[in-house]
């Protein structure tokens, strides 16, 4: 299945279904919780068209803070409410002493810092009745490193029990930025644990310095190392994530298309998964 990212901006377009046709879309929950009026019937219609999946943005996995359970209370009902089977998040931290940072920082590869993720990665799923899925995240540079990304990953997913988000285009912008090469990273993986693919553009702004903006179409590397891939793993749901300088529908639409084209040809013979 490929998904699409669900933007108020042609919220019509998803509705209608005239030029977009994504098997599933993708809300950030904190948008929707609570939401009346206008906008409730709006999205109890996408609701009632496509399976629905979450990717959240303010849970703060790394943060020192401790957990929002209010934000967790409200999360489960909402999950519950639109039958949501996929609920991510990402490998970050994203406030500190209560105070939101609007940001998405990187959280030190460390061993302490491994322990600290790992315990509330446990409270979340147990809290949530189900398992949790971590996004690996772009960063610019490491922060009091111990151990190499890959490695901090890898520890999470293993002690967690949580599952995967792989966001190819993040491994591409860090392989290229911190320069390692992306199909090995692909390949160090505990590729057994992905549950979801993110697939964006990127802004590359200098000879040594891309930035992960999901403002720009799919490059063919991107797309190469996407196929690399989905070559190693069993099926799973793709989301095509475009948050700004939207393109003309028909424009995404074929990059839909291109994923579809893509997981047809490496999945065909693994599950029928792609209709």
């Amino acid at each position: 299945m490929i998904g699409l990212g669900y933007r108020r901006d042609f919220a019509e377009e998803f509705i209608s279904g005239s030029i977009i046709k994504p098997d599933f879309v993708e809300v950030a929950p904190e948008n929707w919780i609570g939401i009346g009026g206008y906008w409730k019937k709006q999205f109890n219609q996408i609701a009632d068209k496509y399976k629905i999946a979450c990717h959240g943005l303010s849970l703060s996995i790394g943060s020192p803070d401790p957990l929002d359970f209010i934000f967790l209370k409200n999360l489960k009902a909402f999950l519950k409410e639109y039958n949501i089977d996929i609920y991510s998040e990402h490998l970050s931290y994203a406030k500190c002493d209560n105070a939101h940072l609007y940001d998405l920082l990187p959280i030190p590869f460390r061993e302490d810092a491994v322990t600290h993720i790992v315990e509330r990665i446990k409270i979340v799923q147990d809290y949530l009745e189900r398992p949790f899925i971590m996004e690996n995240v772009s960063y610019y540079t490491p922060v009091a490193a111990e151990m190499d990304e890959l490695t901090f990953i890898n520890a999470i997913l293993e002690q967690s029990g949580c599952k995967l988000l792989l966001d190819v285009n993040n491994v591409y912008v860090n392989s290229f930025n911190h320069n390692y090469n992306a199909k090995s990273f692909i390949d160090g993986l505990l590729l057994d644990k992905v549950a979801y693919i993110h697939m964006a553009g990127h802004l590359q702004i200098s000879d040594d310095l891309i930035i992960d903006t999901h403002g720009e179409a799919i490059i063919d590397p991107v797309f190469d190392l996407f196929d690399y891939t989905a070559g190693k793993i069993q099926p799973v749901p793709i989301l095509l994530e475009r948050d700004f300088n939207i393109p003309e529908m028909i424009e995404l639409q074929g990059e839909i298309n291109k994923l579809k084209a893509i997981t047809n040809l490496r999945w065909s013979k693994k599950h029928e998964l792609i209709a």
